[in-house]
C-alpha cells in the first residue's frame, strides 16, 4: 500500500519528570491508564482528544481536571468497552457532525488520499411518499471503475439491490455492507411516478480504487466567449499537478470565465484548496487566503506565520496557472462540503463568488489524523508507522480547527447560502459539462444573457436523504496538510499500558 502522510506535522516533543509513586493525580499531569488494562483504545482517544479536539474546552469528560486519581481514569476507560461507542457517545461535542474513526489507521489514510474499495458507483438515496421505502439516483460514475464498464450512468435509478426492495432499515447492509457484489434492480419515471423495470446491473467493489477528482475539465466557445468548466470531485493532493495542467489548458483556449462544479464535492486537502483558489484569482503571496484558529492549548503554540495561509505561486512541483479573475461561477449543493466552502468563502474577500445551486453542507472545521503513537503527540506519520501501538490499530479523525477568511468570517455552520438558488431535476439530471445540464446552463446564461434553455423549473427535485459517500471512509472532511512546529510540553508518565 503506498503511504500518505495526513497532516505533515513536525513536532518537537519535551518531557518532564513527574512523581508517580502514589494514584494521586497532580495539578498540571495528565492522567494514566492502570498498567494491564483493557481499554487501550479508550486510553489513545481520550489521551488524544484532551490535547488536539477543537471543543476539548466544551466537553466535561475531556478536562484537564476531570480525574483525581488514575483508578477513576481507568474507570472511565473501562466503562465503555466498545472503541467507536466511547469516541462517539462519550468524547464528542454535541454541535459535532464531522469527527469520525476507523479502526484501521492505514484504511482511514489511504481513503484520505483517493483510495478505497469502490464500484465506482456514486449515488444519492431518496424515500418515497411512505417515508420507509427507498430509492437510488445515479449522480456520477468514476472512471476506469467497476461501473464504468456496465450499463448504468448518471440519471439512472435504482430500487431494488439483490431482488430486495430498498428500504429504510436495509440500505446500508444492502449498500454499505460486507457484500462485495450486488445487483441492482432499476426503475423508470414514468408520469412523475418511480416504476420498476426488468433491467438489472451487477456491479463489485475493487481494493484500491483510485478516483482523479477532475471528472470534467473542458472549455466552452458559447457565442464567442470562452467558459471553462471543471467539475471537481474530491481534494486530493496526489492530483495537484493534473489539476494546474487543467488550468494551463484553460489558459491556453482563452478562457475569459470559469464554472466551477462542485455540487458533490465532500471536501479533502486544504493545501489543495489554496492552490485552486490561486488557480482562480492570482498568485499574490502577500495576500491572506485563511487563518486557521485551534483550541487554547495548541493556538498558543503557533506563530502568526504558521497560523496563515497565503495565496500560492507554485504547487511544489510547478508555478501556478492563474485566470486571474475578478469573479466566478460555482455550482454547489447541500452534498458540497468542507474544503469546497472553503474555497468559496476563502475567495470571498477578493472573487465576486457567484453561488449557484443549494446551500451547502455548513462543515468549517478542519481536521488531522491522529494513532497512537505518543512520542509523536499521536499525529499519524508515514515514516514513524514502526513506533504506532501494535496493540491498537485505530486512528481517529477528529476536526481540530477552524479557518476564517481574510475578513474574519467563519461562520457558515449553516451552510452558504446560493446567490441563485437551483434544485437539481431528478427528471432530468443533465449530462454533466454539457452546455444545457440545468445548473451548467443557468450559468451560462449568468454570463452571456443567453438561456441554452426555455425553462428551469424543476419537476421532481433530487433531494436525497444521504449520498453514497457519507456512509464510507471517502466522507465529507477537510484535512490540514499544512507543516507546523509545534512545541509541546507533555508528562512523562502521560501515556503508559
Amino acid at each position: 500500500m503506498k503511504k500518505y502522510l495526513l497532516p505533515l506535522l513536525g513536532l518537537v516533543l519535551f518531557f518532564t519528570a513527574c512523581n508517580n509513586d502514589d494514584d494521586q493525580i497532580k495539578n498540571g499531569e495528565t492522567p494514566t491508564m492502570n498498567q494491564g488494562s483493557s481499554a487501550i483504545a479508550q486510553n489513545f482517544m481520550w489521551q488524544a482528544m484532551n490535547l488536539w479536539y477543537f471543543w476539548q474546552g466544551d466537553v466535561p469528560d475531556l478536562a484537564d481536571d476531570r480525574f483525581s486519581t488514575n483508578n477513576e481514569y481507568t474507570s472511565f476507560l473501562e466503562a465503555t468497552p466498545n472503541p467507536s461507542d466511547f469516541y462517539y457517545d462519550v468524547l464528542l461535542f454535541n454541535d459535532d457532525r464531522f469527527s469520525f474513526l476507523n479502526d484501521d489507521y492505514t484504511e482511514l489514510v489511504s481513503n484520505l488520499s483517493g483510495v478505497s474499495k469502490s464500484n465506482g458507483l456514486e449515488f444519492n438515496l431518496k424515500y418515497f411518499q411512505d417515508g420507509f421505502n427507498v430509492f437510488g439516483y445515479v449522480i456520477y460514475i468514476v472512471p476506469d471503475s467497476d461501473a464504468s464498464t456496465k450499463t448504468i450512468q448518471r440519471g439512472d435509478i435504482f430500487t431494488r439491490v439483490d431482488g430486495q426492495q430498498l428500504t429504510e432499515d436495509n440500505y446500508i447492509s444492502l449498500l454499505f455492507g460486507n457484500n462485495d457484489t450486488y445487483t441492482l434492480g432499476m426503475a423508470d419515471i414514468v408520469g412523475g411516478e418511480i416504476v420498476d423495470n426488468d433491467t438489472e446491473v451487477t456491479l463489485t467493489k475493487i481494493e484500491n480504487q483510485v478516483e482523479n477528482p477532475i471528472l470534467v475539465a473542458e472549455t466552452l466557445d458559447i457565442n464567442g466567449t470562452k467558459i471553462a468548466y471543471l467539475m471537481y470531485n474530491r481534494f486530493l493532493s496526489n492530483f495537484n499537478e493534473e489539476l494546474n495542467a487543467a488550468f494551463g489548458k484553460f489558459k491556453t483556449d482563452g478562457a475569459t470565465e470559469l464554472v466551477l462544479d462542485m455540487r458533490y464535492n465532500p471536501g479533502g486537502s486544504v493545501n489543495t484548496s489554496r492552490l485552486l483558489a490561486s488557480m482562480i484569482y492570482g498568485t499574490n503571496t502577500n495576500e491572506l487566503y485563511i487563518r486557521q484558529r485551534w483550541n487554547d492549548k495548541i493556538q498558543s503554540q503557533l506563530s502568526t506565520a504558521q497560523l496563515e495561509d497565503y495565496f500560492a505561486n507554485s504547487t511544489g512541483a510547478s508555478a501556478i496557472n492563474s485566470l486571474n479573475l475578478s469573479q466566478v461561477y460555482v455550482l454547489a449543493t447541500d452534498d458540497s462540503a468542507s474544503a469546497s466552502e472553503l474555497v468559496m468563502n476563502g475567495l470571498a474577500p477578493y472573487v465576486d463568488v457567484i453561488h449557484i445551486g443549494e446551500t451547502t453542507r455548513g462543515k468549517n472545521e478542519f481536521s488531522i489524523t491522529l494513532v497512537d503513537d505518543p512520542e509523536n503527540a499521536f499525529i499519524y506519520d508515514e515514516d514513524r508507522e514502526g513506533n504506532i501501538n501494535s496493540k491498537n490499530s485505530w486512528g481517529i479523525q477528529p476536526l481540530v480547527g477552524r479557518n476564517e477568511n481574510a475578513d474574519g468570517f467563519s461562520d457558515y455552520t449553516s451552510g452558504l447560502v446560493p446567490n441563485i438558488p437551483l434544485e437539481e431535476d431528478l427528471a432530468n439530471l443533465g449530462v454533466l459539462g454539457d452546455p444545457n445540464e440545468p445548473l451548467l446552463a443557468r450559468a451560462i446564461e449568468e454570463i452571456t444573457g443567453v438561456s441554452a434553455k426555455k425553462s428551469f423549473s424543476v419537476q421532481i427535485p433530487a433531494k436525497g436523504f444521504i449520498s453514497s459517500r457519507v456512509l464510507t471512509p471517502v466522507k465529507d472532511n477537510m484535512y490540514l496538510d499544512k507543516p507546523l512546529n509545534v512545541n509541546l510540553t507533555l508528562s512523562k508518565n502521560q501515556y503508559l499500558q
